[in-house]
Parts: C-alpha cells; structure tokens; sequence
C-alpha cells in the first residue's frame, strides 16, 4: 500500500480543511427600491467571483426599501470582505449577516410529481404528513405546495422521487432573526 492511500496528500488536507471552515451565511440587506439596485448588487457578487447559492428579493413595510436575503458558502473572511463591499454600494441602506443559530429562514416550493389513480393516495399521505398541500390535480400529475427550512424540503423531494418528479420551482430562501432583533433603518 503506498504512503499517498494511507494518508491524505498536503493538498487533500489543505481542501478538507478550508471544507470544515467554510459555513452557509445569510446576508440580509435593505436597499433603496428602484430598478436595477438587484442587478448591482448580483453584479458585484459575479465580479468578485462569488457565487450566490439563494437570493430573495421583496419590499419591506416601507414601499420605498427592499430587503435581499442573500445565501452564500464562505469562510468568515470571505464573508466580511463580502459584506464590507455590498455596504459601500449608494443603495445599500444596511446590511447585516444573520447567524445560523439566531434566524428562521424558509423557502417555498411549488412540486409537480407523477401520479396514478394507485399512487395518489400514497402521494397525499406524505404531502400531508410534512404539512404541505395540493394545489393542483390532474390525471397524471399532482403539484404540492410546500414551504419549511432546505432540509425539509429536501427530505419530502426524497420521498416523493419514486414516483418522479416531474417538476419542481423553488423560491430562495428568505429569512429574519428571532426574537426583538431587527433589521430596520435607525431614525
């Protein structure tokens, strides 16, 4: 057995490492609502070579801001730097990074699955015990509706694969912190 297979390389050390730093972060930013602060602020992320694993945009109580709710995979180097240069934009209000462990974050997604007179009850029994809903039927497809955090969504796609997925459309994430914190302009 050669010394490379009992032990991984400097290299394969190196990337497993920078694997265990890296984390999934939220950025929530509010932004001025007019046309095109989206474009920038995802340009800026293609610019600098970083990718945007989710990304959610809508307004705020206020008509005027927005907030993007931005998922990227970093190290916290990574993810400051970041941050620092989404702030320094003109229509960026504020900005904040959301901790795992401090926010509720949630996606919808809307699940077109193969059905047959024999399976759709199998199909409503599942859809049902993850507290989803049908919201459309036809005689060869159900489409289920189903909102929660990536790992539910991702354990019902898992059940429901058998009987195959005919299509599916995911929202992004959005998320906001627990409790009294905000995120909100100071006045």
């Amino acid at each position: 057995m050669s010394r490379r297979s009992k032990s991984l390389t400097k290299t394969e050390k190196h990337k497993e490492e920078e694997q265990q730093m890296e984390g999934n972060y939220i950025l929530s930013v509010l932004v001025e609502n007019h046309a095109g602060v989206l474009s920038r602020v995802a340009g800026l992320f293609t610019r600098r070579g970083y990718n945007i694993n989710s990304l959610s945009v809508g307004t705020t109580q206020d008509e005027s801001i927005s907030r993007i709710t931005i998922a990227v995979k970093g190290d916290e180097q990574i993810i400051e730097q970041i941050s620092k240069q989404v702030s320094k934009m003109i229509e960026v209000l504020k900005i904040k990074v959301l901790r795992e462990d401090e926010l509720v974050c949630r996606e919808l997604a809307l699940i077109k699955v193969k059905s047959t007179p024999k399976t759709r009850g199998e199909i409503m029994e599942i859809t049902s015990i993850f507290r989803s809903k049908i919201v459309d039927v036809s005689q060869n497809t159900l489409t289920i509706e189903m909102s929660g955090n990536r790992k539910k969504l991702n354990a019902f796609l898992s059940m429901v694969e058998p009987y195959g997925v005919e299509e599916i459309s995911r929202t992004g994430l959005t998320a906001i912190e627990r409790g009294t914190n905000t995120l909100k302009l100071d006045k």
